[in-house]
């Protein structure tokens, strides 16, 4: 009796050993049973889409660096391309700049000209002019004058009964900058200076208007020095 429980206690203890002892991996064999070390088809499948997934990777890394590269490039031109139409345009501003100062000095030499030209000839015609007729100034004209800062250049010249008869090309100054006499296109194409005192200036409208009678003034230029 002693002896059978022996067995049967040492039938558990070596059945608990082979329960708890590791499975040893079950080497791979092929199709006739031998061992062998080649990749099964699932092992060569999972293979060769890592293998496709990487090259999957690289190919859209690449992509993505070619792109990067490209719109880089596209900035650098478009940075180049608006640097040069600001430098176009700035040299553009400045030689109209040059152009419209050049223009400025060459007209105010030729005002300086002209506005001589009056001075010569103011006090040999003087008695000429005095003889010249003169219409009587409305009411509301008799007071204005000219003023210092008055821009008279490009206004229209009218008798006092609105007939249009020239246009103001250039102003002579006393020293002080008063406007003595303005120096009006005709619009038969003749020039005449007119002095202050036969010419008033409505503000309102830019009108220049004159006393003298039409063609006294066509006489008048004829007085030439």
């Amino acid at each position: 009796m002693r002896m059978q429980l022996s067995l049967a206690a040492s039938g558990l203890a070596l059945s608990a050993f082979l329960l708890a002892a590791p499975v040893t991996a079950q080497p791979k064999v092929d199709a006739t049973g031998f061992p062998t070390n080649d990749s099964t088809p699932a092992e060569k499948a999972a293979t060769a889409g890592l293998n496709n997934q990487i090259q999957q990777n690289n190919a859209a890394s690449e992509m993505q660096a070619a792109q990067a590269q490209a719109d880089h490039a596209a900035q650098v031109a478009a940075t180049k391309a608006q640097a040069n139409a600001n430098d176009a345009q700035y040299q553009a501003q400045q030689q109209q700049y040059q152009n419209q100062l050049q223009q400025n000095q060459d007209a105010q030499a030729d005002y300086t000209v002209r506005a001589q030209q009056y001075y010569d000839l103011r006090a040999r015609y003087a008695a000429e002019r005095a003889a010249y007729r003169r219409g009587a100034w409305p009411a509301s004209w008799r007071d204005w004058r000219i003023a210092t800062d008055s821009r008279l250049i490009g206004s229209r010249v009218e008798t006092i009964n609105g007939v249009r008869v020239g246009t103001v090309d250039a102003v002579a100054r006393a020293p002080s900058g008063r406007i003595e006499a303005l120096h009006v296109i005709l619009d038969n194409g003749k020039q005449v200076w007119i002095d202050e005192n036969d010419i008033r200036f409505n503000r309102s409208n830019g009108v220049v208007a004159t006393n003298l009678d039409r063609a006294d003034l066509n006489s008048m230029t004829d007085l030439r020095g």
